[in-house]
């Protein structure tokens, strides 16, 4: 080596730099840690822990100490494989489930449990069967709700000691068997049945009120013109029978003052009423009158007369 070294001459301080320059950077390298973001280092010192890195750039001693555990302080995901579970009421139902879980002292998630992840699958899993074992399979699949908020207790007061904090735990699927599956949809039918049934009676019972309700307000409107018109037919036959009571004065004036021709004109206003009364009957066909002409005209001309009477007299009292 120092021939080699002689007849290449290289001096032996550069060699010896070289070397040390070469040590320098390896120490630096074993001295120099660089955490990421989102993790804290846990370093130990001859296998004990004496410190935790945050993120950034840190120095340890070489060969003195050395990193444990690389912990990740971010929130992060665990899938709860799915198990079968049997309920109060002895049904088997399958359970999966989903649990958000972060760090939060990485000296114990490092050393209070051996395998963090495994640890928390293992105890969710126990947790789901310990609270659906409870319910029974009606309770169980209608309040989800209720099993996440029993679980997200109990399996966050379990792993405080761990440093962890469990923040949602979510059942993703819970699947009855096919036989039950099938009892339930022809159970879920007939409740549907019976529902339409009494929807539908309950419809028919309110047509029935309100056609009720028609009828009578229906009843009482046609009473009521019933009435009304009664009212208008008795109001009617007065004036008319007023009226007629003031023509028979008037006549009966007329015949007192010696005025003949009241006495053809109230005969023949009776006479051709009497008239048309017979000729308006339905169950007569042929009518034989034995009638003079004479005295019809006579009548005639008399309420002839007796009109101009009056109209002259009424000309004479408005002059």
């Amino acid at each position: 080596m120092e021939n080699f070294l002689a007849e290449a001459n290289i001096p032996n301080q550069s060699i010896l730099a070289v070397i040390l320059v070469v040590f320098g950077i390896i120490f630096v390298m074993l001295m120099v840690k660089s955490v990421p973001q989102g993790e804290n280092w846990t370093i130990e010192r001859f296998g004990k822990l004496c410190r935790i890195q945050k993120p950034g750039l840190r120095v340890i001693v070489p060969l003195v100490e050395k990193v444990g555990a690389k912990i990740n302080m971010m929130e992060s995901v665990l899938n709860v494989g799915s198990q079968d579970v049997i309920t109060r009421d002895n049904a088997m139902i399958s359970a999966d489930a989903i649990a958000f879980y972060q760090v939060v002292e990485a000296e114990r998630a490092a050393y209070e449990v051996r395998d963090l992840l495994m640890a928390l699958e293992n105890l969710t899993q126990t947790n789901i069967r310990s609270v659906i074992g409870a319910m029974d399979l009606d309770e169980s699949l209608s309040n989800r709700d209720l099993i996440n908020s029993r679980l997200l207790n109990v399996i966050d007061e379990a792993v405080k000691p761990w440093g962890v904090k469990v923040t949602r735990v979510e059942i993703k699927d819970l699947l009855p068997p096919p036989d039950i599956s099938e009892a339930m949809a022809r159970q879920m039918k007939a409740e549907r049945d019976k529902r339409a049934e009494v929807l539908q009676a309950e419809g028919d019972k309110q047509s029935a009120i309100l056609r009720a309700e028609g009828l009578k307000q229906s009843q009482i409107l046609e009473a009521e013109g019933r009435r009304q018109a009664a009212f208008l037919d008795a109001e009617a036959r007065e004036r008319e029978a007023s009226a007629e009571a003031k023509a028979t004065q008037l006549v009966s004036k007329s015949i007192a003052e010696g005025d003949i021709q009241a006495v053809n004109y109230f005969i023949a206003q009776k006479y051709t009423e009497a008239l048309a009364g017979i000729a308006s009957s339905s169950n007569s066909k042929t009518i034989m009158m034995p009638l003079e002409a004479s005295s019809v005209l006579g009548s005639v001309a008399g309420i002839a007369e007796l009109a101009g009477e009056a109209m002259s007299k009424g000309r004479s009292a408005r002059n």
